[in-house]
């Protein structure tokens, strides 16, 4: 079985060298080469820019940022490549953009690439259903402090899973200043904290009259991310064009 061949997008970060880590005991997968702005040293052939690229690859794992999204996706579509986007901060321009591509490509986009918090998304939306209207739901999201976005894209996709066991017709309410009078039924509340080190965590909280439910999650480590981005790369070549996420992976990895 040939290895799939990867170029990894932001290898010079901390995500890359995650994910660089792991590569380097997996039979199945090999970074072939690396893009970054700021270029240094790490066993790889590395780029600033996709255009300079020389090696042949099957996949694209994208941990850098929006900046430069149009770039990325270009090269996926040229040269027939599926592409993992692993970050998060895409503008409502960004997701119609990615959205576009994918008649093109093959993209594989989530949120979280963690399996506890896919398990947590499920779990939630359970407990949405099952509760329902009697009960409260307020999501607290805490990141390291320098996380240039808020609330997470997690924290969003958690009260999106949410809102579809209300049909979509809750509001959400980022954070709460002032006067703002009594809490509404028709609110999720969503809180960002920002402080150290803190790699990830996500609470969703049920609350009722007398009682109270919470689902959290915790990462402890950022290499949760990594093992989840290559699990997908893995699972995208040979993939039509379409968007794919955390299910389509579990879905086919249990077939």
């Amino acid at each position: 079985m040939e290895k799939t061949r990867i170029i990894l997008c932001g290898a010079c970060g901390k995500m890359g060298g995650n994910v660089l880590s792991l590569l380097a005991d997996d039979e199945n997968a090999v970074a072939v080469c690396g893009v970054d702005l700021y270029p240094r040293e790490i066993g790889i052939p590395v780029y600033t820019s996709f255009a300079d690229i020389q090696e042949e690859a099957d996949v694209i794992i994208d941990f850098s940022s929006p900046v430069g999204l149009t770039e990325r996706l270009e090269y996926a579509k040229a040269h027939g490549l599926g592409i993992v986007l692993a970050s998060t901060g895409f503008t409502a321009d960004d997701v119609a953009l990615i959205n576009a591509y994918a008649n093109d490509v093959a993209i594989f986009k989530t949120a979280n690439l963690s399996l506890g918090i896919n398990l947590m998304q499920a779990l939630c939306k359970a407990a949405a259903e099952v509760l329902g209207e009697e009960y409260d739901v307020e999501i607290v999201e805490k990141h390291h402090n320098l996380k240039k976005d808020a609330p997470s894209g997690t924290a969003l996709m958690l009260a999106n899973t949410v809102n579809e066991a209300f049909e979509g017709k809750k509001r959400f309410v980022n954070g709460r200043e002032g006067i703002v009078g009594a809490r509404e039924k028709s609110e999720i509340g969503i809180h960002a904290v920002r402080g150290g080190t803190i790699v990830g965590e996500h609470e969703v909280m049920f609350a009722g009259e007398d009682e109270i439910i919470t689902i959290s999650h915790s990462a402890r480590s950022k290499r949760v991310f990594a093992v989840g981005a290559i699990r997908a790369a893995k699972f995208l070549p040979q993939k039509a064009a379409g968007m794919y996420e955390m299910k389509d992976l579990l879905a086919a990895e249990n077939d």
